[in-house]
């Protein structure tokens, strides 16, 4: 947000062939950065010659931002940054956290000009495009903007929606089951998917799932590597309804933090979490929980691990959402079609106006 009353905005040109390149490679940055609360972010300092002074990218909460990383680089270089140009994946911060602002750090560090890739959608760190350009920088915006809001993720959905980013996972036979008739389940799918759906446990922040697949399955909910040990880092254990999850439950051993929300309403889970600063939530279970979050309207992506397996009868992958007629169907778009083995993962958006679909 620009000031009213400081010196005239500075109109800066287009991105050059050389900045462009520093962002592709801040872009490589940033992905270094670990999944959290807070964004994945990536710098490189630039000489007005095209020279690299100094790079970094942010290591996680509680760490230097991403341009004060990239100012301590070129220190420990000896460089000089006296009218250096900041590439940056994110917009810098202009507000006091655990670190300080970054527009005052470059700042203070005689950078001229900042190229950013994505603006920040923040309402408590955005506005540090305004606070350089008021002080004189050139500032551009948009720089390969689609590549900066992929690296985001889903913090930057998270944060522009005010809640949790919502991937529903789904693992059932080609014939929409998650059990057999008599419950058991165990394996539908193949090793090949079951770690595929480990290593997106790994990037989520929290794993929900509902009592009665707690009581049903008894599941540990943890990130595993290849051969069967905990990733370092866990995501929350998140029940959902108002049963008590027994005490000798796998829940309560080794891995992330156990939160129980004691509610049938998936808003009240999503505001649960976002105040513990959740960006990104795995639905994994059951059918209840998952047609909860469907008929609510509050799944941004659908993770459907297909096995070509026929039990035909069995719970399905998602209980009654009430739709009586095929127009009132759930629509999604597929986004991306993975061969696992002998099995299938569909990666799929909700369509958010069905009216749009073709008809088949």
């Amino acid at each position: 947000m620009s000031g009213t009353s400081g010196p005239a905005v500075v109109t800066a040109p287009a991105a050059a062939p050389v900045e462009v390149d520093a962002m592709r490679r801040a872009l490589e940055l940033a992905a270094r950065g670990p999944h959290g609360p807070n964004p994945r972010v990536g710098c490189v300092l630039l000489a007005p010659d095209g020279e690299v002074l100094g790079e970094g990218w942010h290591r996680g909460a509680g760490t230097a931002h991403a341009e004060v990383a990239a100012l301590a680089d070129a220190a420990a270089r000896g460089a000089g940054t006296r009218g250096a140009t900041a590439v940056v994946t994110l917009e810098p911060c202009d507000h006091t956290g655990r670190t300080g602002p970054c527009t005052r750090a470059l700042l203070d560090a005689g950078v001229a000009r900042v190229v950013v890739s994505v603006e920040d959608p923040n309402p408590v760190a955005a506005g540090g495009a305004g606070r350089l350009r008021d002080a004189g920088v050139e500032v551009v915006t948009g720089v390969l903007a689609a590549a900066g809001e992929q690296a985001l993720g889903a913090w930057l959905p998270a944060v522009r929606r005010g809640r949790p980013f919502v991937t529903l996972k789904l693992a059932s036979t080609l014939d929409g089951r998650v059990a057999a008739a008599d419950g058991t389940s165990r394996w539908i799918t193949s090793a090949p998917a079951r770690h595929h759906a480990h290593g997106l446990r790994a990037e989520v922040d929290a794993i929900a799932v509902g009592t009665g697949t707690v009581l049903a399955d008894d599941p540990s909910l943890t990130a595993r590597t290849v051969d069967g040990g905990l990733v370092e880092r866990q995501p929350l254990r998140v029940v959902v309804g108002h049963r008590d999850v027994p005490p000798g439950a796998r829940l309560h051993g080794p891995g992330g933090a156990l939160v129980h929300v004691r509610t049938h309403d998936p808003a009240e889970v999503l505001r649960v979490l976002h105040e513990r600063e959740v960006r990104h939530v795995l639905v994994e279970g059951g059918p209840t929980l998952a047609a909860a979050f469907l008929g609510a309207g509050l799944v941004d992506e659908v993770h459907a691990y297909v096995a070509p397996v026929v039990l035909g009868a069995g719970p399905a992958a998602v209980a009654d959402l009430g739709v009586r007629t095929i127009a009132e169907a759930v629509r999604l778009r597929t986004v991306e079609v993975v061969p696992l083995g002998p099995d299938v993962l569909v990666v799929a958006t909700p369509v958010l106006d069905p009216t749009t679909t073709e008809e088949h």
